[in-house]
């Protein structure tokens, strides 16, 4: 069973230079290991000091890496969707650069690092895959891509492509606009046919991990909350925290003894508030980590005895379970208040809202008859009683 690890945190704070490590330290203690960049920065091949493109390159024994390029993705698969929208974006005024452009639809390259991650994963060529995710606010709108998709091709995509087809010969004769042909829907049922299952692969808690990277900031702690919140939401498993760039203790100079507070207080409450997950602790490297040697050494301090593609927590996000004749559905929410979650229940699906995120949980047939009770948060669990 090949693992994966989904290596996410704020910009800035190392999360590159940690999926660098990880991998190589994995693929040196016998792992064959691919790590790939869905960053848009794309600053991998600079932790490894070595030109990567969008082809895997192999960079040493059970080691290969890769930059997956949005563009590349979009010739081969998205030509059709392409030329429709250029077509659109023609009629409406935009002259042809302009067109193709603006026909690069923002959010694509994680869709296409999707269909990338579940290729390797099921190659059966590596034990371990590494993702360097973009920045949180990306990783979030990733990793919520499978939900968000597979809603609209099982509740809207026949609807809008019967719609297309009967609307299509009024508005080419009355305005000229030009309709999405049959061509475009089959070029993007195709698409979610590469992507289809994805979601049931990353949220396997025995297959996907995401471990989340900060430093002892309050600002870059702040986020990690959030982002632990939302990667809970959508169901993925968080196995560990890395807190990054910690002051060694033989740096002793004045001028960092504030800042050296400071981060025991950050320090102290990462322990606190994310256990039971396990805190690793990496020290702020004298130079900058660049190389295999340098990241294997990163990696082993980072590790130590640990197996780095071991699943180092198990917190289970959703439960469905029964108290007597109630049925509960309980979802780990951590660091969440009531006012920040609402709940609606439609058509056999649970809509969860955390903040920005909603999350729709499509509820057994045996629960659909039930309606919504009482919800409370307990310990970090919101627990959301169903009742006849």
């Amino acid at each position: 069973m090949t693992r994966i690890l989904l290596v996410t945190g704020k910009g800035g704070v190392g999360k590159t230079t940690v999926a660098a490590a990880t991998a190589t330290l994995a693929a040196a203690r016998g792992l064959r290991t691919i790590v790939l960049s869905t960053d848009p920065a794309h600053s991998l091949a600079d932790a490894f000091d070595e030109p990567l493109g969008d082809q895997v390159a192999e960079l040493g024994p059970r080691l290969a890496a890769q930059q997956l390029d949005a563009r590349v993705r979009f010739e081969d698969a998205w030509t059709e969707v392409r030329d429709w929208f250029v077509e659109v974006l023609g009629w409406a005024g935009a002259d042809t650069i302009e067109a193709e452009e603006l026909a690069v639809i923002p959010g694509l390259d994680e869709v296409f690092a999707l269909a990338d991650l579940k290729q390797h994963a099921a190659s059966g060529a590596y034990d371990l895959v590494v993702v360097d995710c973009a920045p949180t606010a990306e990783t979030i709108r990733l990793l919520s891509l499978p939900d968000v998709m597979a809603w609209y091709m099982d509740k809207a995509f026949t609807t809008t492509r019967r719609a297309a087809r009967v609307a299509r010969p009024m508005l080419q004769r009355l305005a000229g606009l030009p309709v999405a042909s049959d061509a475009v829907f089959g070029a993007l049922e195709r698409f979610y046919a590469r992507v289809d299952g994805v979601r049931e692969l990353l949220t396997d808690g025995r297959i996907t991990s995401a471990r989340l990277v900060v430093n002892p900031e309050r600002m870059v702690v702040a986020e990690a909350r959030r982002t632990f919140t939302y990667l809970s939401l959508f169901g993925h498993h968080v196995d560990a925290v890395i807190a990054n760039k910690v002051l060694p203790a033989e740096v002793t100079d004045p001028w960092f003894d504030a800042w050296r507070q400071q981060q025991g207080v950050e320090l102290e409450g990462i322990e606190r508030e994310f256990a039971p997950v396990p805190i690793l602790r990496s020290e702020l490297a004298p130079t900058e980590v660049i190389g295999l040697d340098a990241l294997e050494a990163f990696g082993a301090t980072l590790y130590g005895a640990l197996d780095p593609a071991a699943r180092l927590a198990d917190i289970e996000p959703l439960r469905m379970e029964t108290d007597g004749d109630t049925f509960v559905l309980s979802l780990h929410l951590p660091f969440s208040g009531s006012s920040d979650i609402d709940l609606a229940q439609h058509d056999g699906e649970l809509f969860v809202a955390v903040g920005p995120h909603r999350r729709s949980v499509v509820l057994p047939d045996s629960w659909r008859n039930r309606s919504v009770g009482r919800a409370r948060l307990d310990a970090g669990r919101l627990r959301v009683e169903f009742v006849r």
